[in-house]
């Protein structure tokens, strides 16, 4: 597979020109570009431009609002609910991270119900903005039915990822963000698109037969990681993503989608903690970071997050490997 280099700025260009070609607004397209750019920067590729002809095909249909403007209720002092009206997730991120760190900062934890969405990126560029503000962050999303329950044969489940994360003074959040499936299915249409096989136990074929073919499994569905334990955690988010906030579980999701390859409307539910504020003073980062130190002092141990920036230092300065297939893509559209 070839690669085109390119300067991360470019692909901000190329992400936001395609997105308002396609009837976003500038508001909306940056918003969306913000996140492809980060997601390529950062060597995270399943959700940088490989993502853009998904979120055009939305757009294409009309599912989409590209000018929508999201608005803020609050329910309670330490509940920031945020309503999308049928825009991208980012815009309605970009939106609520201001009233949340707020709230949060000043009851100690708070939480973001995010409803009328459609969310289709990594979650830990969500986390970033919340803990560079000094605070704790946890965020999960539900999808469509890809994914089946522990000792089920039919998939009901997103692959419902989660992320968390911690602050670090003088240094980037410590973020992990990861499906409840053995992989997340953006990772599977990357393998599908440059001809990998998977491992052993990611998926199955339509039929229910397990396959290393990536394609196969796009037609069938995901298995849950660690079985009945990810099977619990993947429970756990459609409950959070879906009733806690008052918006669709996956299957429900699926119902009302018009499957024109892009995300589904759903919610999505944002956590913020004030480490000083719950515990009563600030020495909460000289604690984590001792904690830190240990996990490093073993060869071969890194923490969530390292790789990422250790791309992202490199990118910067050097410009990111695109995909010629997935530029061949946004220039078909």
């Amino acid at each position: 597979m070839t690669h085109q280099k390119m300067s991360v700025g470019d692909i901000h260009t190329l992400a936001k020109d395609t997105l308002m070609k396609f009837g976003t607004d500038d508001l909306n397209a940056s918003a969306v570009a913000d996140i492809i750019t980060m997601a390529e920067r950062d060597g995270c590729v399943s959700h940088g431009l490989f993502r853009l002809p998904g979120y055009v095909a939305t757009l294409k249909s009309g599912k989409v609002d590209g000018k929508a403007r999201p608005t803020i209720n609050k329910l309670a002092p330490a509940v920031v609910q945020v309503n999308g009206h049928n825009c991208f997730a980012p815009t309605a991120l970009k939106a609520g991270h201001a009233p949340l760190i707020e709230a949060a900062k000043t009851c100690g934890i708070a939480v973001m119900p995010l409803i009328g969405i459609h969310h289709f990126a990594a979650l830990w560029t969500e986390l970033e903005p919340v803990c560079e503000a000094g605070l704790a962050a946890f965020a999960c999303t539900s999808y469509k039915p890809s994914v089946i329950p522990a000792g089920g044969k039919k998939a009901l489940f997103g692959t419902n990822p989660i992320a968390f994360g911690w602050p670090r003074h003088g240094r980037a959040p410590m973020i992990f963000d990861m499906a409840t499936s053995v992989m997340a299915r953006g990772e599977v249409g990357v393998a599908a698109r440059d001809g990998h096989t998977l491992p052993e136990g990611v998926g199955v074929d339509a039929d229910g037969n397990p396959t290393r073919d990536p394609n196969e499994i796009l037609k069938g569905a995901l298995m849950t990681f660690g079985g009945y334990k990810g099977s619990s955690l993947s429970m756990m988010v459609e409950l959070l993503a879906g009733a806690m906030v008052g918006e669709s579980f996956s299957f429900e999701a699926a119902k009302r989608d018009n499957n024109d390859g892009g995300p589904p409307q759903g919610g999505e539910f944002l956590m913020a903690i004030d480490p000083s504020l719950v515990r009563g003073d600030d020495g909460w980062n000289d604690h984590a970071e001792g904690f830190f130190d240990k996990i490093l002092e073993q060869d071969g141990t890194r923490l969530p997050g390292d790789r990422r920036v250790a791309n992202r230092a490199k990118h910067d300065k050097e410009g990111v490997e695109v995909s010629e297939i997935i530029l061949g893509k946004i220039s078909a559209l």
